[in-house]
């Protein structure tokens, strides 16, 4: 009987010591679907930076499976996500090389992205880039019907925004909403 591999969600994540002040730190989580396996892992690296400690959080998750799994990898790093989805297979090829101006040159990481390939040759891996930093806040206008300056010349636009405006404001006022209230 062959049984079907297991399906593991994975989040990784990396906190850069440039942006926060501290040593950088990666963490992985790997919590195994329809099933009870979880494996939480982080540490501290003060040596390292940016998209290296990314590659080290997706590097330790993939290695930590004991056994070839299907892998839904949610990382914060576009670098690591279009180097898994676009560039990946065109490295190995080109010898882990890339082209600058007509001179090949290693990839940056190349050890690590190494890591990543062999791994990946253990496992079906699925990457996404999802943000998981707080998103800003919207700024709407405030919509002050009352004050808007008259255009020089009157013509059909400036006949339909007052349309538009005294419309707006009258379902403004159904809800409940003073045309000068804010929306936040």
């Amino acid at each position: 009987m062959i049984s079907a591999a297991p399906h593991f969600l994975m989040l990784c994540e990396a906190q850069d010591p440039k942006e926060t002040g501290l040593p950088g730190n990666w963490k992985f989580v790997c919590q195994q679907l329809n099933g009870k396996e979880r494996i939480e892992v982080s540490d501290s690296e003060p040596d390292v930076f940016g998209e290296r400690l990314h590659l080290l959080s997706v590097v330790r998750g993939l290695e930590s499976l004991e056994q070839p799994s299907r892998v839904s990898l949610i990382s914060s790093s576009r670098y690591v996500g279009r180097g898994i989805r676009h560039s990946l297979s065109t490295w190995r090829d080109s010898n882990w090389q890339w082209e600058h101006f007509g001179i090949m040159k290693p990839i940056k990481h190349g050890d690590l992205w190494r890591r990543i390939d062999r791994a990946m040759s253990h496992h079906e891996v699925e990457c996404r880039v999802w943000r998981f930093d707080a998103p800003k806040p919207i700024r709407r206008p405030v919509i002050q019907p009352n004050k808007v300056k008259p255009m020089r010349k009157k013509s059909k636009v400036y006949d339909q925004l007052n349309i538009w405006t005294q419309e707006l404001s009258q379902k403004m006022a159904a809800f409940g909403l003073s045309p000068t209230s804010s929306y936040a």
